[in-house]
């Protein structure tokens, strides 16, 4: 589905998600899907052993 997205649909695309949440909502939208990103990325490969002591 998104091997086919060019610049011009994510343009659009970025532009539809601008008037939808609004320009002043879009700093704190991005920066709270990169920790969720950074913190998939880190449990993803935090080793099984780990998570077994973690959950205690």
């Amino acid at each position: 589905m998104l091997q086919n997205l060019t610049g011009w649909h994510a343009l659009i695309l970025l532009a539809v998600v601008a008037l939808f949440f609004g320009a002043t909502r879009l700093p704190a939208l991005a920066k709270s899907a990169g920790r969720s990103l950074h913190l998939f990325r880190k449990e993803l490969h935090e080793p099984e052993e780990q998570r077994a002591e973690s959950e205690r």
